[in-house]
């Protein structure tokens, strides 16, 4: 079990770069803020997760002196021994360099579900964010071409990632799987008075559902292609939740992502928004089979013009400041099946007192 406070399965070397480490620039005072309102439409539920805040650094990469003594605050307010912690690894000298992971490449024999798996590999490589400030800004009113500059940025950097990101970094290195629709797949689950999101990426292909992502937990992440409805889809992960004495009680779909990475159109994160404790199970797989007909007729629908080759220049990177430099690229079955295991419910007593977070 999981309590609401998790251990750092990585921490930045000081200097707040990427992998490779580096020296850390101070970005301008007032650069960076605490904590900004968001609405749902601006990933408010990437800023709370179940009711712990975190924070996002919004001062882009290198990280700012600013975001970097906040982020070690923070982790020394919510890990058991975070004081501790900070003063040891941000005073030590001999860290281990931290291997940046390969993005994956194909060869044109390469099967579709052999590439999902290895794309899913790489996104687990690059680790779940334990830290408590989430390194990338994820704004979902971004147009297509504004969020793969995010997702390159990532490649470079190889930072550890949450939930949201992952969904970015799917669509990205999943742009040259024409045969491969994505879609963005969002949960609210509920637990001892909390509600908890997640977010992962949808695909579908040659009949078959599954999807991409990161996750604290094992089964709330990739799922190989293989469910033959978007209902089978929900039901795995509503079991997984189940597994985690949680309850599911919304699952948000979004429509179809183009796979033209200098789109201008924005991503539908929402075409469809299922409250479980208001359907009925038959009432729910028929919302799903209406959301999967909304898909499919999307496809073949003409997308907005891109942008022209000087203004995709002009656009350039959200991410990096002024001061940065410019870096080399160097709700109730589970899913039937034979040889899937059964997760065993967690007593009472293991769970008590604890925020199980997923």
């Amino acid at each position: 079990m999981e309590a609401s406070v998790p251990e750092l399965s990585w921490v930045p070397v000081a200097g707040g770069g990427g992998r490779g480490g580096g020296r850390m620039l101070r970005a301008p005072a007032g650069s960076v803020e605490q904590r900004d309102e968001e609405q749902e439409d601006e990933a408010e539920e990437e800023l709370r997760d179940g009711g712990v805040p975190f924070y996002v650094n919004r001062g882009g990469l290198p990280v700012d002196e600013e975001t970097w003594d906040r982020m070690w605050r923070h982790v020394a307010r919510i890990h058991p021994n975070g004081e501790a912690l900070g003063k040891e690894t941000r005073g030590a000298t001999d860290l281990p360099k931290i291997p940046i992971p390969s993005v994956p490449t194909f060869q044109p024999t390469t099967t579709i579900p052999q590439r999902l798996e290895a794309i899913q590999k790489y996104i687990r490589e690059l680790q779940y964010n334990h830290t408590g400030t989430q390194f990338f800004e994820i704004k979902k009113s971004r147009p297509l071409t504004a969020l793969m500059d995010i997702a390159k940025e990532m490649t470079r950097e190889a930072l550890p990632i949450k939930c949201l990101e992952a969904v970015i970094l799917g669509i990205y290195l999943t742009n040259n799987m024409p045969g491969v629709e994505r879609f963005p797949l969002s949960f609210q689950s509920h637990f001892s008075g909390n509600h908890f999101h997640h977010i992962v990426l949808g695909v579908h292909c040659g009949g078959r559902f599954g999807a991409l992502g990161t996750s604290r937990r094992e089964d709330l992440m990739f799922k190989p292609l293989e469910f033959r409805t978007l209902m089978d889809l929900v039901q795995e992960f509503e079991g997984a939740y189940r597994g985690y004495w949680h309850t599911l009680r919304k699952v948000r779909i979004g429509q179809y992502v183009s796979h033209d990475a200098h789109s201008v159109e924005q991503i539908e994160w929402k075409h469809s928004i299922l409250d479980l404790d208001k359907l009925t199970k038959e009432e729910l797989r028929k919302e799903l089979e209406r959301h999967t007909r909304d898909m499919r007729l999307k496809i073949g629908k003409p997308a907005p013009p891109s942008p022209t080759k000087d203004r995709r220049n002009s656009m350039g990177s959200p991410l990096r400041g002024q001061g940065s430099p410019i870096r080399r690229i160097s709700r109730i079955e589970r899913r039937p099946s034979g040889d899937k295991k059964v997760l065993e419910p967690k007593s009472a007593a293991e769970i008590n007192g604890y925020q199980i977070r997923v």
